[in-house]
């Protein structure tokens, strides 16, 4: 019997056998592509400017909203709706198995904020504010995301950013602590 785990080392979990000699699964001939992992991984993102400032103007917002897109694209991840408002920005994301959520803000927090700075002097005082929001979203969801996405202007004429974002940690039962939410 093979053994995956040094002499002398503690075992957390007790290995599976299916009833091989070597205790590994084997791909069905055929069937399956052994070397390939297939991910449903959907996330509602949303983030603000620092402070909620109102920095992303509809003009901004018309190049903004494609170039989180191509971050997301060039990392091999899918935008598949992308808006907001002057203050916040929305993206529904489809992300590969190699790319935590935590990574895939980043890259689309620092890369755009980058290019802002470079390409709109004006805007020098922008950034993110540190922390997001990511939901986990199922496929059956997609499309009422999508809407909601697409619905941000005429939502935000009746509730702010903040009572957006409690709402949202509320329906998916994250715990907070409202002192430490904004900065």
């Amino acid at each position: 019997m093979l053994s995956f785990v040094p002499e002398g080392q503690p075992k957390i979990a007790r290995r599976f056998n299916a009833g091989n000699q070597f205790g590994i699964a084997q791909v069905p001939t055929g069937r399956l592509n052994g070397g390939m992992s297939y991910i449903s991984s959907y996330f509602h993102c949303v983030f603000s400017t620092k402070e909620r400032r109102p920095l992303i103007s509809k003009d901004l917002q018309e190049r903004l909203w494609p170039f989180l897109g191509g971050i997301a694209k060039q990392n091999k991840m899918k935008a598949i709706e992308i808006g907001g408002v002057e203050d916040h920005v929305h993206i529904l994301l489809s992300l590969p198995s190699t790319i935590a959520i935590s990574k895939a803000v980043q890259l689309i927090k620092g890369g755009s904020s980058k290019w802002i700075h470079e390409n709109f002097p004006e805007q020098r005082v922008f950034s993110w504010q540190e922390k997001y929001g990511a939901f986990s979203v199922s496929v059956s969801q997609l499309n009422t995301i999508i809407e909601y996405i697409r619905n941000q202007p005429a939502h935000h004429r009746a509730m702010t950013f903040q009572d957006e974002f409690l709402a949202l940690l509320k329906k998916h039962h994250i715990e907070f602590d409202e002192r430490y939410l904004w900065d």
